[in-house]
């Protein structure tokens, strides 16, 4: 994610030589300076102590280690937090009490500048702080503000783990598309690519989702007969209890990656 946010703020001309990276591991190290022509140190340095924003971009086990060396380095800085599930509270103990803090939420589309953010920042983090905080990531897609942090685990259970349940039905759609009788390169194309057409028609019309399901679903045709077994089997039941189950992690795991 943070390759994305770094070649989405690139390509939205920021200055290579504003970024600051702080990579433990040389070859990623290398690797970031050759292809972005960035700054990347293997700790906090000059560079990075005087940056007027901070942001986190490691994994949840790792964050508070590597937060610790950076209590001064973060002082009076905006700090931005794409870290899943760790809270603003623990962020801001681990800060020593570091309060200018917004967190976001995006999903792995960002990589190829069609993610999706959400956004939280509590009531005293400035108005100029948020529009940052929302530049950064509305350099890899689209961003929402959601009114109350808990809403983050509800926002990673739609669009942070979404993907992957798309990926699932693509999978699913071009399976039994196989077991019909297609060809399996047949069947995996049409899929991706109902798939990706849908979604998109679905962008541009602006009308809602099921207005046009309703509008390519004639009576008595083949999309009503699919439908009807959808319904019958309660796959919307069964998605919502999904999404209800990655919602229930999200919060169980915010709660131990703070403790002490």
């Amino acid at each position: 994610m943070a390759n994305a946010l770094i070649g989405g703020l690139l390509a939205r001309g920021v200055a290579p030589g504003s970024i600051s990276v702080i990579e433990r591991f040389e070859p990623v190290r290398a690797k970031l300076i050759s292809q972005y022509a960035v700054r990347a140190s293997a700790a906090a340095d000059e560079a990075s102590r005087s940056a007027d924003m901070l942001l986190l971009a490691v994994k949840p086990q790792d964050l508070r280690a590597a937060l610790e060396p950076l209590r001064e380095a973060a002082r009076g800085k905006l700090v931005v937090s794409i870290v899943a599930g760790v809270r603003l509270a623990d962020l801001s103990r681990w800060l020593g009490g570091h309060d200018r803090i917004v967190r976001s939420m995006p999903n792995t589309p960002a990589l190829i500048g069609a993610g999706i953010a959400a956004l939280y920042a509590p009531p005293g983090v400035a108005a100029a702080d948020r529009d940052r905080a929302e530049s950064i990531l509305g350099a890899v897609g689209e961003t929402v503000w959601v009114d109350a942090e808990a809403l983050l685990d509800p926002v990673t259970a739609v669009s942070g783990s979404g993907p992957a349940y798309v990926f699932w039905f693509i999978e699913q759609l071009a399976q039994s598309g196989v077991a019909l009788g297609l060809a399996e390169e047949t069947s995996r194309r049409l899929a991706l690519q109902t798939v990706l057409g849908a979604a998109q028609l679905a962008a541009r019309s602006g009308e809602a989702p099921s207005v046009l399901r309703e509008r390519v679903t004639s009576k008595g045709g083949t999309t009503e007969a699919a439908l009807r077994v959808f319904d019958e089997e309660r796959l919307a039941d069964r998605l919502r209890k999904a999404l209800e189950a990655a919602s229930r992690r999200g919060a169980e795991l915010g709660e131990q990656l703070g403790k002490d």
